[in-house]
């Protein structure tokens, strides 16, 4: 039979509490005694956006298609030919066409992109589990909302800026000579470009916002696609003086008035256009807070 041994425990100190003497074996705090702080939060989220492949895809959709209808565009805009109805689309041209109106063209098709990177990155974590890891290691919640956010929205506003530019100036050469011809300096090309990148910022916020709201991917993706897409469509059923009063406060609406060059009659203001739609993705993202914060995951 083997030799038995004993082992000497540590007596605690005078005053110290019992349960706070480590087991052998165990770390001390110098090895535990992280605190979860906002930056490290926001590391952490920066990590989570980074490290997933389908990140990196969509945003560079979202540029590529932004740069690619831009170009198209303006390089097959025709003076001659006036849309009989709707917004005028690559290859046609309406009466109140810009360069700026042109090369931001592809602004309808990346805000779906940035739009559904939004909800996948917050909602994806619902479907996959890994949020109960995200708040057992955040225990108050709100700060991971407000880091996704934080994170994934100035992202998506210098890419989608430069992307922009990058259309413009690609799209210049090509209305060479034309009337509506424009360059950086002109007066509201700069402000109009970084709209866009600003509107596309917040609807990636948008995202975010209703991925966390109803915690389910493809119900936040017809969520935001209904939001931005198809609302205006169905508005139109109103009677015409409801709907002319309505129109301009509507997501979509109120977001394109950020980038106008030049605001219609019937549509608001470049700033009040950036309140409203501001105020649309902030009352998202209090609903998402109140159910993150009193629900369980």
């Amino acid at each position: 039979m083997p030799a038995l041994t004993s082992r000497r425990v540590p007596r605690p100190n005078k005053g110290q509490d019992l349960t706070t003497v480590p087991a052998p074996g165990t770390p001390t705090s110098r090895n535990t005694g992280y605190k979860v702080t906002g930056i490290r939060v926001l590391r952490s989220e920066w990590a989570k956006v980074w490290s997933l492949r389908s990140s990196l895809i969509t945003l560079g959709v979202a540029v590529f298609l932004l740069v690619l209808f831009g170009a198209i565009a303006s390089y097959t805009y025709s003076p001659g030919a006036v849309a009989n109805s709707g917004p005028p689309g690559p290859g046609g041209s309406g009466a109140d066409s810009t360069a700026v109106s042109l090369a931001l063209t592809g602004v309808s098709f990346a805000q779906l992109a940035i739009g559904v990177l939004g909800v996948l990155l917050s909602a994806g974590e619902y479907s996959t589990g890994m949020i109960r890891s995200t708040l057992t290691a955040v225990p108050r919640r709100l700060p991971v909302l407000w880091s996704k956010a934080a994170v994934l929205g100035p992202i998506a506003l210098i890419l989608t800026t430069l992307g922009a530019l990058a259309a413009f100036q690609l799209g210049t050469p090509g209305l060479d000579g034309e009337k509506i011809a424009l360059s950086l300096g002109d007066d509201g090309v700069l402000r109009s470009l970084a709209g866009a990148g600003v509107y596309l910022g917040l609807v990636a916020v948008f995202g975010v916002a209703l991925g966390v709201l109803l915690r389910n991917s493809a119900g936040a993706i017809a969520a935001l696609v209904g939001s931005l897409l198809i609302l205006p469509g169905l508005a139109s059923l109103l009677p015409d003086s409801m709907y002319d009063t309505l129109s301009p406060y509507f997501p979509n609406n109120a977001g394109s008035a950020v980038y106008s060059l030049h605001a219609s009659p019937d549509a608001l203001s470049p700033g009040t256009g950036l309140a409203v739609f501001a105020g649309w993705v902030a009352l998202t993202l209090a609903g998402a807070a109140y159910r993150l914060a009193k629900t369980d995951v």
